[in-house]
């Protein structure tokens, strides 16, 4: 890789890709109810793929449109934040209006529990339940993502700009601060408190698993680390031997420790628990996350050198936003047929998981073909990023 004081190479970087379309495929086997689901979950330790998703979504984000700033202008770069922020919210709107209609009315009609329960508080109060998931409020589970994004993408505007003129110091502490009182309830209090002053018909457990003033320092820390290769003078993230060797300590400890007792790490204990806790993006789970990051910046370059292109997971990750999507409506439609079961014959389990996955494969190779840009505006020489090591 050329380093940081010269020009990004025009190829787009593979490796992202695939890691991206890794993220995607694990998070598949984790929703879509096989025996595999239990097994892989999880499979690198108290880290999930989402964690690995929003991370690199966001360097991806930080680096793209990072470059605008530096290359164009502010107005240019937030004015590209907000038309992909649509996008997503459209897709957003997409996916409620199938789980509302399509799924809902076979659900109800064959009774079928994974469904109802689903979706339980729309079939209690649909009206309200679609204008509040239109506004973004009410997040059923599995719909709790996206809506993430769309405030992230609205608010990396203001940051980046912020950042470029005064530094990422403070937005880093801003942002662990909100993530130290998210761990202490914030997410809640806030709720409760605008409860008080404009009544809420959403109740707070269906605003979504995901607490976001927990998860915006993930975004925050991927923001700033794409954002950070578009400096010509940017050095290579690099880290001390007591660091690789404290990273490798607690990325094997967690592992083994994850696959040795399960997805709980202290069994029935809730309060200890909570310091891996995935929706409040725990302390501990932040560790983790951490050692794994600070492993894969480090090793994963030399290692890509010595394996082949995994182009199913690049076609994945280039398509992630349509191919996320498309996992959603699989998922679904499993529920819908066949119920949260995990006791199907292993020949069930694989059909299913085959016919999963060659659609969503189906999904990106029509995207990037829909979203192909001209010869003369290739797209690789507008967005090659210089890679996780920026050299």
């Amino acid at each position: 890789m050329p380093p940081a004081s010269k020009p990004a190479s025009s190829s787009r970087r593979w490796e992202i890709d695939a890691l991206r379309g890794l993220m995607l495929v694990l998070m598949t086997i984790t929703h879509l109810p096989t025996r595999l689901t239990t097994p892989l979950g999880q499979p690198f330790g108290f880290v999930s793929a989402a964690e690995g998703f929003v991370l690199l979504s966001a360097y991806m984000a930080g680096l793209v449109y990072g470059r605008l700033a530096w290359r164009k202008s502010v107005a240019e770069m937030e004015i590209a934040f907000w038309k992909r922020a649509l996008k997503v919210y459209w897709c957003q709107a997409a996916t409620l209006g199938f789980l509302f209609t399509v799924i809902a009315f076979i659900g109800v009609k064959f009774e079928q529990v994974a469904v109802t329960d689903l979706m339980s508080f729309y079939l209690q109060r649909p009206f309200v339940a679609l204008i509040s998931g239109l506004m973004l409020v009410y997040e059923p589970p599995l719909l709790d993502i996206l809506p993430l994004y769309v405030l992230f993408m609205l608010l990396s505007p203001w940051v980046l700009a912020l950042a470029l003129r005064h530094g990422w110091a403070p937005v880093m502490v801003v942002s662990l601060f909100l993530w130290i009182l998210a761990q202490f309830g914030l997410g809640e209090w806030i709720y409760n408190a605008t409860s008080s002053l404009v009544p809420m018909p959403v109740p707070f457990h269906e605003t979504g698993s995901f607490a976001t003033y927990g998860w915006q320092l993930l975004w925050m820390v991927g923001l700033w680390m794409g954002a950070s290769r578009n400096d010509p003078q940017a050095r290579p993230f690099t880290f001390p031997n007591g660091i690789l060797v404290a990273s490798v300590f607690v990325a094997v400890t967690c592992m083994v420790w994850r696959h040795k007792v399960g997805q709980a790490p202290f069994e029935g204990n809730e309060h200890l628990n909570l310091l891996f806790d995935k929706w409040l993006l725990g302390p501990l789970r932040a560790l983790d996350l951490a050692a794994l990051a600070v492993l894969t910046i480090r090793f994963g370059p030399s290692l890509t050198k010595r394996l082949p292109r995994q182009h199913y997971l690049e076609t994945l990750g280039k398509a992630s936003l349509p191919v996320f999507c498309a996992h959603l409506v699989v998922v679904l439609l499993t529920l819908t047929f066949f119920g949260a079961r995990f006791d199907r014959p292993w020949w069930q389990d694989l059909l299913l998981l085959i016919a999963c996955f060659g659609s969503l494969y189906v999904v990106a190779r029509v995207s990037l073909w829909i979203d192909k840009p001209p010869e003369d505006e290739p797209r690789d020489a507008a967005r090659s990023p210089r890679g996780l090591q920026g050299r």
